[in-house]
Formats: C-alpha cells, structure tokens, sequence
C-alpha cells in the first residue's frame, strides 16, 4: 500500500494528522503527528528503526530457528535471546515476526510445542525440533551455504 493511500485512509477517518514524507534512507514514509512511520511491505510502522542492526534476510527466520531448536527445547523469548546473543546483537528477532514463524513451523510439523514451567515454576509454551524438522534444518543449511557462496563470488574484487 502506498504512503498515500494509508494517509489518505487515516486521514479520512478523522485520524491523526498524517502527512507524506521520505525517511533517511529515501524509504517511502509519513509524519504522524510530527512522528515519522516508514512505510514497509505496505505495513505502517512508527517503530524506531536502528540502522546499525542487521535485518533478518527473507527466508533465513527457518533457519535460524530450527538451528536454534537443535541444541534442545526453547520456548519463544528465548529462542530470539539465543539468535541476538549468538549473533553478538547482529541479528534481531522481533517477537511479531517469530511467533508467526513459530506457528508456520509448527504446521509444517518441523516443530512441536507443549506448554511446560520453566526453571521459576512459570508456564511457557517451549517449542522442540522434530525429525522432520532436522531434515529440513539440513535443507535450510544447503540453501544458505549455496547463498554465501554465491554472494562470496559476487562481492571478490574484480
């Protein structure tokens, strides 16, 4: 959805007052209230952005939860602790990103869930791989190996 068409859309519900704008980075975005919102897959975020994070690629949230998945039973928040830390802050899962993989994961069958307590007696929902779920790890694997190495020959110098 253009930036338009969501200001449009707000504006005319007697909504905020919404002007078109462009972020930082040349991104189609609007001021809401004097606060900017970058328009992203036709969603309308006000979420601050850090430039200095690495985005989660497309297609790579499988696989770094099922890798995260092979070590053992993880419930969400950790599952996304494991992927900041292990990536050393890089890599960043947002929770309204990861729990719709999660779901998708689990109807595939690569994943199962069950709702357990955890070391402090509180009930989590922790999420464990299944086998079909280490053969698709492998998958995942293979395709991102194929993709560096593949991005490694693009970026040698000439």
């Amino acid at each position: 959805m253009a930036c338009g068409n969501v200001a449009n859309m707000i504006a005319g519900s007697g909504g905020p007052a919404i002007s078109r704008v462009r972020d930082s980075a040349g991104l189609d975005a609007a001021s809401i209230d004097g606060r900017q919102a970058t328009i992203l897959d036709g969603s309308l975020s006000t979420m601050a952005r850090d430039r200095t994070r690495a985005g989660i690629l497309p297609g790579t949230l499988d696989l770094l939860i099922l890798r995260t998945l092979l070590f053992g039973p993880v419930h969400g928040h950790g599952i996304a602790r494991h992927i900041r830390q292990t990536s050393e802050d890089v890599l960043q899962v947002e929770h309204g990103s990861l729990y719709p993989a999660l779901q998708r994961l689990e109807r595939e069958q690569w994943i199962t869930s069950q709702w357990e307590q955890d070391a402090r007696g509180r009930e989590m929902k922790f999420y464990r791989l299944t086998p079909a779920g280490r053969k698709q790890l492998t998958v995942e694997e293979s395709r991102w190996r194929q993709m560096v190495r593949a991005m490694s020959r693009m970026l040698r110098p000439a």
